[in-house]
């Protein structure tokens, strides 16, 4: 029995207009230090040319540069590219940033010493385009390295709760935290590249509040904000209230604040 092939074009467009929306460099700043690890993880240095892939505001793009790499950030959201530019021009770093599909980068074969995403590939929804995008443009013996959200993770509950009140994904359209697991990057990658370093980490996610959290979410990470302007009154507050209860199910403070840990997994990888 042959499977349909979902319309990834049209997945892609929906996310794009999520990505536009609201304001994610206000969400993605926060998560500057697993890119700074990530980098580190994957040991760039001087010189080396390094893409950093669904870049978002650049994170990663901005990491590299400050060791002295060549840096390219690409994502498919221009109003994201244009913040990262202010960023990088903010603190004198060169970054090129270009727009650009995951899953058809801009790039030449082989291209890059280094290929990173910080949370970012993650949510193509042809994953395994991505993954040979990711191999295509990567020297051979050189270095993929990926942070990407975990099932169990904070997020990944977040985005259950998102699954509740969004319409369901198109048929073989599979959940983004899966490239959170050793398993589904062994399915992506194959025996392109050799994986070197598989480590669960944590970002803390802090806030004053759970209901802080929820509604900087609401108000400013893109595809959150679109979804809350399709509900009605009473469903937003109960999507605000889920939002916070998923939250506060991790927060490890006693004191009224929320510092609630967030599971990645960093992999890092030599393309064969």
């Amino acid at each position: 029995m042959q499977t349909e092939t979902p319309d990834y074009k049209a997945v892609k467009d929906k996310q794009r207009a999520g990505w536009e929306t609201g304001d994610y460099p206000r969400v993605g700043n926060t998560l500057q230090i697993i890119a700074e690890r990530l980098t580190e993880a994957a040991q760039v240095h001087a010189g080396d040319k390094v893409l950093d892939v669904a870049c978002g505001q650049g994170n990663a793009a901005m990491s590299a540069a400050r060791r002295f790499a060549t840096a390219t950030g690409v994502d498919y959201a221009a109003n994201l590219l244009v913040q990262g530019q202010v960023r990088a021009e903010a603190e004198q770093l060169p970054v090129n940033f270009v727009e650009g599909d995951a899953e058809d980068l801009p790039c030449e074969d082989s291209e890059f010493d280094v290929s990173l995403s910080t949370v970012g590939v993650m949510f193509a929804p042809d994953q395994f385009r991505a993954a040979a995008e990711l191999v295509r443009v990567t020297r051979q013996g050189g270095r993929i390295a990926l942070a990407s959200w975990t099932p169990e993770s904070l997020v990944g509950g977040m985005f259950k709760v998102i699954g509740k009140y969004a319409p369901p994904p198109p048929a073989g359209v599979v959940s983004p935290m899966l490239w959170g697991t050793e398993d589904r990057l062994a399915e992506l990658f194959g025996d392109k590249v050799e994986w070197i370093a598989l480590n669960r980490r944590t970002f803390d996610f802090c806030y004053h509040s759970a209901d802080h959290f929820s509604e900087w979410f609401r108000q400013y990470y893109g595809p959150i904000t679109r979804l809350a302007g399709t509900l009605d009154e009473t469903a937003r507050a109960r999507f605000a209230a889920d939002l916070a209860e998923v939250a506060g199910r991790y927060n490890q403070a006693d004191d009224g604040t929320l510092l609630a840990p967030g599971e990645y997994l960093e992999a890092v990888g030599i393309r064969r």
